[in-house]
């Protein structure tokens, strides 16, 4: 029969490692491009845009252009963020997966 006690220890340490993991995520900056770096948007780990830069030479485009270059570069930046974010969690876990769990991105 199983021992319970280990189980519940490692199941807490999983819980503190968790939990540093989401202290680190939580200071994540990641920045995401378009348009041959001319649209550069960051992110923080929540994912939250706390920057958007523009180069001066795009804005002479047409809006519409422009638009797209902001949520082309927002979508990159959601991409790397998704992936760092998955391996600062692979790193907690220790690569054990844990089923049903998705990082709310």
């Amino acid at each position: 029969m199983t021992d319970f006690s280990k189980i519940l220890e490692k199941a807490k340490e999983l819980e503190a490692k968790m939990k540093e993991s989401q202290e680190k995520i939580k200071s994540i900056k990641i920045e995401g491009v378009s348009g041959s770096n001319s649209v550069k948007v960051t992110l923080n780990g929540n994912g939250e845009m706390v920057k958007i830069d523009i180069s001066p030479d795009i804005i002479k485009e047409d809006k519409s252009i422009i638009e797209d270059l902001v949520v082309a570069a927002h979508n990159n930046a959601k991409k790397k963020l998704k992936s760092k974010t998955t391996e600062e969690i692979s790193k907690a876990t220790g690569g054990f997966g844990i089923p049903g769990f998705k990082w709310p991105l």
